[in-house]
């Protein structure tokens, strides 16, 4: 099967384990052997039968203000935070399957770069929901919202504004959340949670830093200053503002350059 239209299907796929499973086996098709002997109709425009995602029935999807707060500190409120992360992962699957479907015409390394992404993403959704199992929970328990996907709406016309929006906007305030987030678990003695958390966090750093290549390799070819063009990007499609306290040091090995370091920092 061309690589394109299995990323496709996957994103298409309703069941949550399915989807993970599916995006991890086409990473694995995609790296056996060659890569440049991989079945990639880079200038492919794939038309979906139906919109995608592929959602499962729950979790029920409500506006941000509405998802309950989540306390480490008791066992309903860990398993409700654990599901929050889970849920980001499971939408982070469906971002990089998109990208690789969606966007025609860009070099091959761009389609293996997001099928790597879409197997990593599947395997810390894995972990993340077999740890909710132990809490007796699954994914869909919890109420949660859509705040990945409605960028990825929005950006679904350029690459290059969901190169600039999406991994290294969105997912990198996940560099900046994470080590708080083991903090409070490792509070609450939730070990295993602190080492699921270090294993997406290693990896987010190079999802990061796959987002920074193609946008500064996208400005590039249309001759675009990358640094001034990012709050242009985030004020036409509304993207949130970024806040502190900021993982520099984490963003520094995604990627990000010293200017935009020292924009942070300021």
């Amino acid at each position: 099967m061309e690589l394109r239209t299995g990323a496709l299907q996957a994103l298409l796929i309703r069941d949550p384990q399915e989807k993970a499973q599916a995006a991890r086996a086409l990473y694995d098709r995609a790296t056996a052997g060659e890569r440049d002997a991989a079945p990639l109709d880079t200038a492919a425009r794939l038309t979906p039968d139906t919109d995608p995602p592929g959602r499962p029935e729950r979790p029920r999807l409500v506006e941000a203000v509405k998802v309950a707060s989540r306390s480490p500190f008791t066992v309903d409120g860990r398993a409700a935070l654990l599901h929050a992360i889970a849920h980001i992962e499971f939408n982070a699957i469906n971002l990089a399957l998109d990208a690789v479907w969606r966007f025609p015409g860009l070099p091959r390394d761009f389609y293996f770069d997001w099928l790597q992404v879409a197997a990593e993403e599947a395997l810390h959704f894995s972990l993340l929901e077999a740890h909710l199992r132990t809490h007796g929970k699954q994914y869909g328990d919890f109420d949660a919202h859509d705040g990945l996907w409605s960028m990825a709406r929005r950006t679904e016309g350029d690459v290059l504004a969901r190169m600039a929006l999406v991994p290294r906007t969105l997912e990198a305030r996940g560099l900046d959340a994470t080590p708080p987030l083991q903090a409070k678990f490792a509070k609450a003695g939730d070990q295993r949670a602190v080492e699921i958390l270090a294993i997406i966090l290693r990896d987010e750093v190079g999802h990061v830093r796959i987002g920074n290549r193609w946008y500064r390799h996208l400005c590039q070819e249309r001759g675009l200053d990358p640094i001034a063009l990012y709050p242009q990007l985030v004020e036409r499609f509304e993207a949130p503002r970024l806040r502190p306290p900021f993982n520099l040091d984490a963003r520094s090995a995604a990627g990000f350059s010293p200017e935009e370091i020292a924009y942070l920092s300021s």
